[in-house]
């Protein structure tokens, strides 16, 4: 999955409420920017106009704004000539031997007053130890994006049953005040025992404590997870064009 910057995606249509200041945070139109330069700048790869995490971290990438002139060159100069690079929306003209990739719509969710993280005592943290179990139950599960030095992100836990690793969850980006849950995933065998929710809120509870406030992705199509997050108390904030774009294959 190629996850897109979204400085030029629609808002929600159904957003909740319309001049909210949470909701109209403007960190959250561009969180991958806002935690490439802000709590993961020293993972960071790129300069003042386009980042990205390294290879084994993250797919994500951000520029500052597809609006400056100079955002292009830095792009190439990022990742190269024929590559890929996380896109902005149909609405910004590609320059050029640049190419459109397909998009495909997600959802931004943020958390309410509703939402009461809670510490769970059976939740472990899961390091660098744990990444072979982390990949395998990822692949399994889908949940999105998991690479080898993913849990450098942030807060990695997990609950084990019968020695195995039977649910996890974590904190990816980190744009200013907020923090993105992720990686929500349980073992088939395991579901069905409220595993993957427990550990939402034990994530939201670490996450209030730093004075944060906890966000998440999904796929639109995904209606079973939304649900569940609303259900804790997370709310639709927009509408997202997950895309991207191939730079010209030469100079």
């Amino acid at each position: 999955m190629t996850i897109a910057s979204t400085d030029a995606d629609r808002p929600a249509p159904d957003n909740p409420v319309p001049g909210d200041p949470v909701l109209d945070d403007p960190v959250l139109d561009n969180p991958a920017w806002s935690a490439l330069v802000g709590a993961h700048a020293h993972l960071a790869e790129g300069g003042d106009l386009a980042r990205r995490y390294p290879a084994d971290v993250s797919p994500f990438a951000a520029v500052r704004s597809w609006a400056d002139p100079g955002v292009w060159d830095a792009v190439i100069d990022l990742v190269g000539h024929g590559a890929e690079f996380p896109g902005p929306t149909e609405s910004v003209a590609l320059p050029p031997g640049w190419e459109r990739g397909e998009p495909f719509e997600g959802v931004q969710l943020i958390e309410t007053e509703r939402l009461h993280g809670r510490p769970d005592d059976e939740a472990v943290v899961l390091g660098a130890a744990d990444v072979p179990e982390m990949l395998d139950l990822v692949a399994r599960a889908q949940p999105g994006p998991f690479l080898p030095r993913t849990y450098e992100l942030g807060r990695y836990v997990g609950i084990r049953r019968d020695g195995h690793l039977a649910a996890m969850a974590g904190e990816r980006l980190q744009p200013a005040g907020w923090t993105e849950i992720s990686a929500v995933a349980t073992d088939e065998r395991y579901r069905g025992q409220g595993l993957a929710t427990r550990l939402v809120l034990d994530v939201v509870h670490h996450v209030h404590r730093r004075g944060a406030r906890a966000m998440l992705h999904a796929s639109a199509g995904n209606t079973g997870a939304i649900r569940l997050y609303e259900s804790l108390g997370f709310t639709l904030r927009r509408r997202v064009a997950f895309g991207s774009v191939r730079t010209p294959v030469s100079g």
